[in-house]
């Protein structure tokens, strides 16, 4: 029997899945811009914000603006994405977040975070 097994056809053999054949599903990427209103200067947002698009597995990056504002831009899956949506809203215990305007942008496939000055 294992005879017959070995003499098996190339098209039945086709029908059967294996591991080397199982292709997987692709995430989808994405990249977001936030800017980040109120008082979130001065209050380690930016390095806050770092250490947590880095836990996320994002990429990407984060500034402080000349009008007060932090703008980030963040880079991946979507939920991570959306989690430090959330994280922005609040931001670090002593930022007072206002506003998060959310813009979704082009992504660059870009693999780090980093603070930009």
């Amino acid at each position: 029997m294992a005879h017959r097994a070995r003499l098996r056809s190339e098209a039945e053999r086709r029908r059967f899945v294996t591991r080397s054949t199982r292709q997987r599903s692709a995430t989808l990427q994405e990249r977001w811009r936030f800017l980040v209103e109120g008082t979130v200067q001065g209050v380690g947002f930016r390095q806050a914000c770092r250490r947590r698009a880095m836990e996320l597995g994002l990429s990407g990056w984060v500034r402080n603006l000349d009008d007060g504002r932090v703008e980030v831009q963040a880079e991946g899956d979507q939920l991570p994405l959306n989690e430090l949506r959330l994280w922005c809203e609040q931001g670090p215990s002593e930022a007072r977040v206002r506003l998060v305007r959310p813009c979704q942008i082009p992504i660059t496939g870009a693999d780090w975070f980093e603070i930009r000055h």
